[in-house]
């Protein structure tokens, strides 16, 4: 048995016709198509500038993991965290292991902070 046979099909476009009148589909159709080629264009760049981003984004963002703002970090810091500013060779995953800990130290560093003034 065939799902969708060609009377199903009769019925369905009768059914939009009651529906939308048929002063109204052209203008339907004519929005879908518009709102399909803006679809498609959008889609288009999304992948080329993504494609040129993700380049210019890592060129951006190693610098600036290579070579942290330590004026904000304790003087207690990790030893990963004071590295000289050529560990451009460490893994992503160490990076991110690193920014963590200097994350939870400053977080501690303002919890401290907080509990002074709300003790003072």
């Amino acid at each position: 048995m065939n799902a969708l046979q060609p009377w199903h099909l009769i019925i369905l476009v009768l059914v939009v016709v009651l529906l939308f009148g048929a002063k109204r589909l052209p203008d339907a159709a004519r929005s879908i198509g518009k709102s399909m080629k803006i679809f498609k264009a959008e889609t288009k760049d999304m992948r080329e500038s993504g494609q040129t981003s993700d380049s210019a984004t890592t060129a951006r963002t190693e610098p600036a993991v290579a070579e942290p703002d330590t004026r904000q970090l304790p003087q207690s810091t990790t030893p990963a965290a004071s590295q000289p500013a050529g560990t451009s060779a460490m893994s992503t995953e160490e990076q991110v292991e690193q920014l963590q800990r200097q994350l939870d130290e400053l977080k501690r560093q303002q919890a401290a902070q907080q509990a002074q003034k709300n003790a003072g």
